[in-house]
């Protein structure tokens, strides 16, 4: 006998906000840091799959009490489904599905359903029992959870950042989200930095080097060697005085920085030797070792400093 309707719907319901949660911190994280996070956010996804049984019960009951809005509900299981299923096809080794990512299809799926979610805890408030919390229903509980992490071990990763991303060489592709792909030309381009401006080929005369991984929310990551000029070159003597580090893109995409990070942060003209393309970020773009690759601004013409903090922005971009 399974869990209780109620018991079900509040475990569900606790599992996505979890799932949810640790996929959007995740995002926020490279290296070790990210895989405890990520073994939550795959076992949250299991224990799901492995509540579908009994969610399906409920779920029967409902539609033959024929309530309003019940494409609602419909819409809403079925985005789930679609997260889920492509979280797996990932997991599985297959993180392209044509065009697209499956890690795009699962985080869009996520995001689209937000609003049913809201809906349906609304629509259909939980209303647990005292009875709901024996000791049977824990033990069955911890049966799930002893489950979901079981699958989740043995699920491949071999080939796997812990961020969860897997290799590949580096594709051409956009910032973030729906910026497309500007075609600059390095003659009339100029970056303004910090009051001064400067010309392509005065950025192209420096060589410092870095080898850094970009791994992309994507789902995938590449290491390559970035040359350039590390970005503390082209600030006044002063800039320490002030707190931030604004990146600016040609498409308005900007991140900004610790002003302690700039001796880090490279603004690289090529990539493996040569120059870059459009796709990459020519005629410059951001290296930024350990962040994700949401945080490599491509297609850079301002650098600005002020005394704004660091994290005086959206933990992601919203553009």
């Amino acid at each position: 006998m399974g869990l209780p309707g109620r018991l079900t719907n509040a475990s569900l319901f606790l599992l996505l906000g979890l799932a949810f949660a640790t996929g959007w911190l995740a995002f926020e994280l490279s290296g070790q840091s990210a895989k405890a996070v990520l073994w939550l956010h795959a076992a949250a996804g299991v224990a799901i799959v492995l509540l579908v049984p009994w969610k399906s019960l409920v779920a029967r009951r409902g539609l033959r009490r024929k309530r309003s809005l019940r494409w609602a509900s419909v819409v809403l299981a079925a985005g789930i489904a679609v997260s889920i299923a492509f979280g797996f096809v990932h997991s599985a080794g297959h993180p392209n599905v044509g065009y697209l990512t499956a890690m795009d299809f699962h985080v869009g799926a996520a995001v689209c359903v937000i609003p049913f979610l809201v809906w349906h805890v609304i629509a259909r408030p939980l209303r647990l029992r005292s009875t709901d919390l024996g000791r049977r229903n824990f033990l069955k509980g911890g049966l799930v959870a002893a489950s979901a992490g079981l699958a989740v071990a043995l699920l491949p990763s071999a080939r796997r950042a812990p961020t969860g991303s897997f290799e590949a060489a580096y594709p051409v592709a956009t910032q973030w989200m729906f910026d497309g792909v500007p075609q600059l030309d390095a003659r009339s381009w100029r970056l303004a930095a910090a009051g001064k401006t400067w010309a392509y080929d005065d950025l192209a005369g420096f060589s410092d080097r870095v080898s850094a991984v970009i791994d992309c929310t994507g789902g995938w990551y590449s290491e390559q060697v970035w040359e350039g000029v590390m970005l503390e070159r082209l600030l006044p003597a002063d800039a320490r005085s002030h707190s931030s580090v604004n990146v600016i893109s040609h498409t308005g995409y900007s991140r900004r920085f610790a002003i302690d990070d700039a001796g880090r942060l490279l603004l690289a003209t090529r990539m493996a030797g040569a120059a870059l393309d459009a796709g990459h970020g020519y005629p410059l773009r951001l290296v930024v070792p350990g962040a994700r690759g949401f945080n490599w601004v491509k297609w850079v013409i301002a650098i600005t400093i002020d005394d704004q903090p660091s994290w005086w922005q959206p933990p992601f971009p919203l553009q």
